[in-house]
């Protein structure tokens, strides 16, 4: 049993990469799969699909990507893009009769647990910075299987990932955050209403997947290695000490 633990542990060490690849390459795809399922009629796995990422995701349908609609998202008229506004829609959704645009909470939540339809398509299981994120995250993975054979790729710092990797992202996120909670507590009130518009969402969360890539991977590339060498080493000095007690015993057999 353990010799078959000590393989697979050998063989995950060797194929780290591929498999952390793979994971996230399945998780980036459920939530496209959700909307495929949805349009054509499998509407069971689709509903499992988007309960299973509800937990690590808002999945507001005015800040997610849509498939097989009229448009590839809606975002909030607020957000100044020349789509078509949710809100333009809504009257037209049943989920949202009688719901206000103004009454945030409300259209956050129903938002949540709205899917789509025929004519706007489905959304993804996972908003668009989500998806900009793990995606990028996806892309640094298959770059850095790339790049490792020909070069040693250096781990982007740790200062420098919260300064360039998670700056811009936490500002349009908190920025965005605080001035919808400006509304409700007085000592925000300074803070500009805003939302964030699909490009700068998408933009925002590639950037900080890819920099996620470039500085955790090079780093679990170098301690597997060091791991290997070590693992090594320790081999080489169990089969010297091996090999001396073999000769120490043929020597006192002679004797």
């Amino acid at each position: 049993m353990s010799d078959r633990i000590n393989r697979i542990v050998a063989w995950a060490s060797r194929h780290w990469l591929g498999i952390f690849n793979t994971i996230v390459g399945i998780y980036v795809f459920l939530p496209i799969l959700a909307p495929m399922l949805m349009a054509a009629g499998i509407e069971r796995p689709a509903r499992y699909i988007y309960t299973a990422y509800s937990p690590m995701c808002h999945q507001m349908a005015f800040r997610s990507f849509f498939l097989f609609g009229e448009q590839p998202v809606y975002p909030r008229e607020l957000a100044g893009t020349d789509f078509v506004p949710f809100e333009a829609y809504m009257s037209q959704i049943t989920e949202f009769a009688g719901i206000d645009a103004e009454d945030w909470p409300t259209l956050f939540l129903q938002a949540r647990q709205f899917v789509g339809n025929e004519q706007m398509g489905y959304k993804t299981a996972l908003c668009q910075r989500d998806m900009a994120i793990f995606g990028a995250l996806f892309f640094g993975g298959i770059l850095y299987a790339v790049l490792r054979k020909r070069r040693t790729v250096k781990p982007l710092p740790f200062l420098w990932f919260v300064i360039i990797g998670m700056g811009p992202i936490a500002l349009d996120g908190f920025s965005q955050l605080f001035g919808y909670y400006g509304e409700l507590l007085p000592f925000l009130d300074f803070i500009t209403l805003r939302e964030s518009p699909p490009l700068t969402r998408t933009l925002t969360g590639a950037w900080f997947g890819f920099c996620v890539a470039w500085m955790v991977l090079p780093s679990i590339d170098r301690g597997v290695r060091a791991n290997e060498a070590e693992a090594a080493r320790r081999a080489a000095r169990l089969q010297s000490a091996t090999e001396a007690a073999i000769v120490d015993a043929a020597e006192q057999d002679e004797l």
